[in-house]
């Protein structure tokens, strides 16, 4: 290969031809340069072209063509690039073009309005002038007599002087007689004025920008229209949406106000007109801002104070825009802040008061002698007639709702003729806050109804439907119970998925507040989270608090509530998740509230393992009581007593129930019930008032401690490490050993040392149960001191009583 290289031919040098073609690339470059940069004339270049060499037009002709190719492949890249640029140019004039035909039509459609209403005016103005014809054709007769002096020029003026005057007071008194009509006409209609507006253009505003569309659970089983004011129907919401809206200049005619300011304003008494007519109006004012004495009976009541007020400022802000300075923006904005005082006030009385009147006094009821005396009577005493619908508005969410949503149609009606309604919204808050206080306490009653009707047994499912309906109520996963064949039973009582699904419902009854406060989704958010707080916290945990210490709730009760909390507990993340859903705002959003429910459950958990080591002490306690040992036998029956058999029996059968309980709470219990039971025994052994025990008697009590130890060592709570569980007899069983033996040589020999047989033995102990045997060994026989064997085994007693003692008082000193 090297050498093929090496012997390859050299490259042919530029043949004269090639050069001849760079040199007319040159020449025609430069001259298609000149023609496609220079204007006419070409005469020049063009002559250039035929005058040079033979063949020249030919050689110029190719080199056009090649020229115009490559033009040709330029365009079509350029077109290419720009090809879906021009479809999308294209396709969105078409759109322009749709939305153009209508932007002419809607030109075309005010110009026909303007031009009408200018016909109208024309009209008007023809009309008008009609009228004063026959004044002008007078006043032109008039003109001519005087100009041909027919009649006394200064007779006339005279006549006039006296009488203008006279009649421009009389069509001042007329303008105003007209005016005080008026405002004593709008002062008793003035809810007239906005009713159509504020209560069909104001609810259609607010069903159309809510954001939840879930619908609100409600406590007495009726469901709600939007914002629950006047719709019964969506057919009726729908109708009325459709309306027209009318303006105050529709309903109301302002004829009189306009007709007196003008009168008032070319005699140049205006001011006084102006000042008159806002001194009226602020006396107006303060009568609208007076409640009546039974707003607070119903809804309705609250709609008409309500419609008065809108009335009232819809009139004062069509004055403003419709009159030059009759009423300016500082009146108004003076008159809306006396008002937003009022109204304020009026409401934290009317609805923050009686409601914390109500939760407070919640056995007493509200009745209202007059709109400031506020007194409290018991049930049984006389109340007014409507003490008990005051009672149950205060009491139904519902309802408070409903006003809450009245609230916000006024705020917003307001807000639209440009006044400030913060302090409205705030006030909203603090009804919150006690509308929360009643879904809590309508809880409560809801919490305590399912508990009463729980039957407190693992809920059987026979198919996979009700299994399924089941876990779409609650969200419960276990891999083991889905593998199981039916029929099959869920670990939890039919009160936690009713636990559960109330507790969406109250998020969602707490929510429907939330809507229409104009507040932001994270605000939202840590509304409900901080309510749903309160419901577990506080609600919640107060009725299973209260269910754990009922009387009638036994340990198979108690264990499945153990279990129930334990489920209510792992489902809180499913509310966290749930919640999030609703108001899309991140769990992992900064300072998002976190529920508490996990506290809540677990405290309630460890109350009511507290509440079965309880009863299970007062279970054994109970058959303790029914032991009849007879002290004094001789020789024990050979069988454990039958009080023991019993309780042993009823300790199998209530562990057997702890099998669903967490490990260490069925062990806890266990070793709980087996020191009390220890504990017991002793202290029936050294009970004060038993005065004598004979060693058949401490054999028969042996025979107990054993079957004790047997019931220990069969393991009955899976846990437990070697003889752990029998250590809870240890005290017992050294005892009985050191009397069972008589081994107090061993004993009192080994006592205190670490490795000692009996070091479980306290002296006191030995010694008061050793008393007991002395005596009894006196009274055996009364010939005893006659017997050398009894008398030894007496001064053995008598010497182990001295040694005992002594180790007691060492103790003690």
């Amino acid at each position: 290969m090297a050498g093929d290289r090496v012997n390859a031919a050299l490259p042919d040098p530029p043949s004269q031809c090639e050069e001849e073609n760079k040199e007319d690339e040159k020449a025609f470059g430069n001259i298609f340069a000149e023609l496609e940069s220079v204007d006419l004339p070409l005469g020049t270049t063009l002559r250039s072209i035929y005058d040079d060499q033979p063949n020249a037009h030919k050689r110029f002709m190719e080199k056009l063509d090649a020229r115009i190719r490559n033009h040709d492949r330029e365009i079509e890249k350029m077109c290419n690039f720009h090809h879906q640029g021009f479809v999308d140019a294209i396709t969105e004039l078409l759109k322009v073009r749709a939305d153009a035909e209508k932007l002419m039509v809607t030109a075309q459609t005010e110009e026909v309005i303007r031009c009408r209403i200018q016909q109208s005016n024309m009209a008007t103005t023809v009309e008008k002038l009609q009228l004063c014809i026959p004044v002008l054709e007078m006043y032109s007769k008039l003109k001519e007599q005087l100009d041909s002096k027919r009649v006394r020029q200064y007779r006339f003026c005279q006549i006039m002087a006296e009488n203008l005057p006279r009649l421009r007071e009389e069509i001042k008194e007329i303008s105003m007689s007209d005016l005080k009509d008026f405002l004593e006409s709008i002062r008793k209609h003035s809810d007239k004025a906005q009713q159509h507006r504020t209560f069909n253009s104001a609810v259609a505003k607010q069903a159309s920008v809510g954001h939840y569309t879930k619908p609100v659970y409600s406590l007495n089983g009726r469901g709600h229209t939007h914002n629950g004011l006047m719709m019964d129907d969506d057919t009726g919401d729908e109708e009325e949406a459709d309306e027209e809206i009318l303006t105050a200049q529709d309903l109301v005619d302002f004829s009189p106000v306009y007709r007196c300011l003008h009168i008032y304003t070319v005699l140049g008494d205006r001011e006084t007109f102006e000042n008159y007519y806002r001194k009226q109006r602020k006396k107006q004012a303060r009568l609208v801002l007076q409640p009546q004495a039974n707003m607070h009976e119903t809804v309705e009541g609250y709609r008409r104070y309500f419609n008065q007020i809108v009335g009232f400022f819809v009139v004062e802000d069509h004055i403003l825009h419709a009159t030059q300075g009759l009423v300016t923006r500082a009146f108004t904005d003076e008159l809306w802040n006396m008002a937003l005082s009022k109204i304020i006030a009026v409401l934290r009385f009317y609805t923050l008061n009686l409601l914390s009147l109500i939760h407070t006094h919640s056995g007493d009821q509200c009745t209202h002698k007059n709109t400031n005396d506020v007194t409290l009577k018991r049930r049984g005493q006389n109340t007014h007639t409507y003490a008990a619908k005051e009672e149950s508005y205060c009491d139904d969410p519902d309802l408070v709702l409903e006003l809450k949503n009245l609230i916000v149609i006024f705020a917003d009606t307001l807000q639209g003729y440009g006044f400030p309604v913060n302090r409205l919204f705030d006030l909203l808050f603090e009804v919150r806050d006690q509308y929360n206080e009643t879904l809590l306490k309508k809880w409560a009653l809801v919490f305590r109804e399912i508990f009463e009707l729980d039957n407190y047994s693992p809920i059987p499912v026979e198919t996979e439907e009700e299994y399924k309906l089941v876990v779409s109520r609650f969200p419960f996963h276990d891999a083991e119970i889905e593998k199981q064949d039916f029929p099959k039973k869920l670990p939890m009582s039919q009160s936690v998925p009713q636990i559960y699904t109330q507790v969406k419902e109250f998020i969602y009854a707490s929510l429907k507040f939330s809507e229409s406060l104009h507040r932001s989704s994270t605000e939202i958010d840590d509304m409900l989270r901080k309510s749903t707080n309160l419901l577990l916290t506080r609600t919640l945990s107060s009725c299973l608090q209260n269910l754990i210490k009922k009387p009638h709730i036994g340990l198979t009760e108690l264990v499945q509530i153990i279990i129930n909390t334990t489920h209510l507990e792992q489902a809180c993340r499913y509310l966290e998740e749930f919640i999030t859903n609703i108001t899309n705002v991140s769990p992992e959003t900064v300072h998002t509230t976190r529920l508490y429910g996990l506290s809540t459950f677990k405290d309630a958990r460890h109350a009511a393992e507290g509440e079965i080591y309880t009863k299970l002490n007062q279970k054994i306690d109970e058959f303790i009581q029914l032991a009849d040992y007879e002290w004094g036998m001789a020789e024990s029956d050979g069988r454990a007593s039958g009080y023991l058999m019993d309780l042993i029996n009823f300790l199998r059968s209530t562990f057997q129930v702890f099998t669903h309980l967490p490990g260490k709470v069925a062990q806890t219990a266990c070793m709980s019930a087996c020191k009390h039971l220890s504990t017991s025994l002793m202290q029936m052994l050294l009970d004060t008032e038993l005065k004598q025990i004979s060693m058949g008697a401490i054999q028969q009590f042996n025979l107990d401690v054993i079957q004790c130890e047997l019931f220990a060592s069969s393991e009955p709570v899976p846990g437990f490490q070697g003889d752990t569980l029998q250590l809870a007899f240890i005290d017992l069983r050294q005892l009985l050993d050191l009397f069972m033996v008589w081994d107090w040589s061993t004993y009192l020999a080994d006592y205190g040392q670490p490795t000692s047989k009996y070091l479980r033995v306290n002296p006191a102990t030995a010694l008061a149960l050793l008393e007991k045997m002395k005596d009894t060994s006196k009274k055996n026989n009364i010939f005893s001191q006659f017997r050398k064997n009894d008398r030894d085994k007496q001064k053995l007693i008598e010497t182990v009583v001295k040694q005992l003692r002594s180790l007691v008082n060492g103790m003690s000193s």
